[in-house]
């Protein structure tokens, strides 16, 4: 037991290096994103949903560049930009203004006719 635990912690991307750390911190981005899932989506943030699922998306791509490749990196960047997109989704189908509503939408009224 004492012989894998010294492997862990002596591991290239063991807690002794910020291959371990990082990861950390992403899950908290991850927590963030969660907690809002069932904030109104008036309040969502495009900018900053915008900036979670692009960052997300890169580092993803990143973890797997460096060496070593670290999969808990992968795994937390994965589900940042997934919190991005559902929250982005959700303001693009409640057709916030500024984007395009998917959501149906009544037809407008007619115009009356003008009597003659």
């Amino acid at each position: 037991m004492a012989s894998r635990l010294k492997a862990l912690i002596d591991h290239p991307a063991g807690p002794r290096t910020v291959f371990f750390w990082a990861p950390m911190m992403k899950w908290g981005l991850v927590a963030a994103g969660l907690s809002e899932m069932n904030r109104p989506v008036e309040k969502v943030s495009i900018p900053q949903s915008l900036a979670l699922a692009a960052t997300g998306t890169i580092w993803t791509r990143w973890s797997f560049v460096i060496t070593p490749v670290n999969w808990n990196l992968a795994t937390a960047n994965v589900f940042v930009a997934c919190t991005g997109i559902y929250q982005l989704q959700r303001v693009y189908r409640a057709g916030r203004p500024g984007t395009a509503a998917v959501a149906d939408t009544e037809p407008p009224p007619p115009v009356p006719a003008v009597p003659s």
